[in-house]
């Protein structure tokens, strides 16, 4: 029996390739690559033909791949009584040259916008039994013939560095010519199956449905990045096809200017929601940059609770302890045992990763105590807390500028600093990420 093998090919290399029917006559040269992911997302339907003679206005025409073999030269023919015929509403296709290339994509796993070169494709054999093996293999170094077998064109890899660059530069050259050059480069690529399921917007631009679970689990400061790489409409698309909370994760990490950009063309009642799952001093922030009308009108749409926690923030200046603290943290009766503790972690709800203390206080809610979140964890369940406590406290005023903040941070290597209010009060908490922040943007 005779081995038939796969043969790698490129959308650049088949570009402008004669195709011929089955006498040989040539019918016309690749223009496109038709795929219909609703059909088949990783198969290429049909090779877009601009017939031979065919006038710059006319249609394109189309030719199934099922339909085509591979002559002993290498070439494109139909079989039998195949035919191209006018192709359909372009809309219902994704077009790999059109849609893909010089595009930007989300390389999920490397976590960064890329920019698409070309497209690799693998020709496929399909099994037919009508038709007779040839035995001469194929140019190029291919382990079996795929001469006179039907054929699948198979979507590989996405080619997003030099390599794919430099073979599009050299179209039109001979393939082994192409390879050879080509080949002094490194491969950068993303495999088809990364690349998940891609559709088009109306401006024909080309956007990635990212799985929610991949971007959910991928850290907000590199979601943040990707958000800035990309362009206005692929950014629009990937931001509003978030989840809240990941939604929310991401914009406390853009600058204020990308902020507006990305919530711009949201109504209030979206964007409450985002604003709901944020940070509230975040929140806060991000509130206090938009036009005051804005702002009311997303306060206007968000939950009780969390709309008085963002109002008694913005009452504050950015600048002061207070504008840029957390209502965020877990405090406790003085009399509370480590067992109160872990009970108190397993209700909170927001992001666990930020608590580095417990805070007790007394019936009037002034502060009594810090305790390292460590220790409360580590001592026996019945361990009173206040014994656990660290011998001082240090505290700010909630209208401490922002260097007395960092002198704090720097002079006692605090890990969370909590801010009071006249009467000793707690009123929130600044922690080390929100410091390093901060002075990131001073830079």
């Amino acid at each position: 029996m005779t081995k038939h093998a796969s043969q790698r090919t490129s959308v650049s290399a088949l570009m402008g390739a004669p195709v011929a029917d089955a006498s040989g006559r040539t019918v016309g040269h690749v223009r496109e690559f038709a795929v219909s992911p609703p059909v088949d997302a990783n198969h290429v339907q049909g090779l877009v033909l601009r017939l031979a003679g065919a006038g710059r206005g006319e249609r394109m025409s189309m030719v199934a791949v099922g339909d085509l073999e591979m002559t002993a030269a290498g070439g494109l023919r139909m079989r039998g009584q195949a035919k191209a015929t006018p192709m359909a509403e372009e809309e219902s296709f994704l077009l790999l040259e059109r849609d893909l290339l010089d595009q930007q994509i989300i390389d999920v796993h490397g976590h960064k916008v890329v920019r698409v070169n070309d497209v690799d494709l693998v020709w496929e054999p399909v099994a037919d039994a009508g038709a007779a093996a040839a035995s001469e293999p194929m140019p190029g170094g291919a382990e079996g013939p795929l001469e006179g077998h039907g054929l699948k064109l198979r979507i590989a890899e996405v080619e997003v560095g030099t390599r794919g660059a430099i073979r599009r530069l050299l179209k039109g050259l001979s393939a082994a010519t192409v390879d050879r050059v080509a080949g002094r480069f490194g491969t950068s690529a993303i495999p088809w199956d990364f690349v998940d399921l891609i559709d088009r917007d109306p401006s024909r631009r080309v956007r990635l449905k990212i799985e929610q679970e991949k971007l959910a689990k991928m850290h907000p400061s590199d979601l943040a990045d990707i958000l800035e790489d990309l362009a206005p409409a692929e950014r629009q698309a990937i931001f509003t096809s978030l989840e809240e909370d990941v939604a929310a994760e991401a914009l406390e990490e853009v600058e204020p200017k990308m902020q507006k950009s990305l919530t711009e063309e949201l109504d209030s009642e979206q964007v409450a929601g985002i604003v709901e799952e944020m940070d509230p001093a975040a929140a806060a922030d991000f509130l206090a940059e938009l036009p005051e009308e804005r702002s009311e009108a997303i306060l206007e749409e968000m939950a009780p609770e969390e709309r008085q926690e963002v109002e008694e923030l913005l009452e504050f200046s950015g600048d002061s302890a207070a504008g840029q603290m957390t209502t965020d943290y877990i405090a406790l009766g003085e009399g509370a045992l480590a067992s109160d503790a872990v009970a108190a972690l397993r209700e909170f709800g927001d992001d666990m990763e930020i608590l580095t203390h417990i805070f007790l206080v007394d019936d009037k809610e002034v502060l009594r105590g810090v305790v390292p979140l460590l220790k409360a964890l580590l001592a026996p369940p019945g361990s009173v807390l206040a014994s656990l406590a660290d011998d001082h406290i240090v505290s700010c005023d909630v209208h401490a500028n922002w260097k007395k903040v960092a002198e704090l941070f720097d002079k006692y290597n605090l890990r969370a600093l909590p801010v009071v209010d006249a009467e000793k009060k707690m009123a929130g908490v600044i922690y080390a990420e929100q410091v390093i922040a901060q002075l990131r943007t001073l830079n």
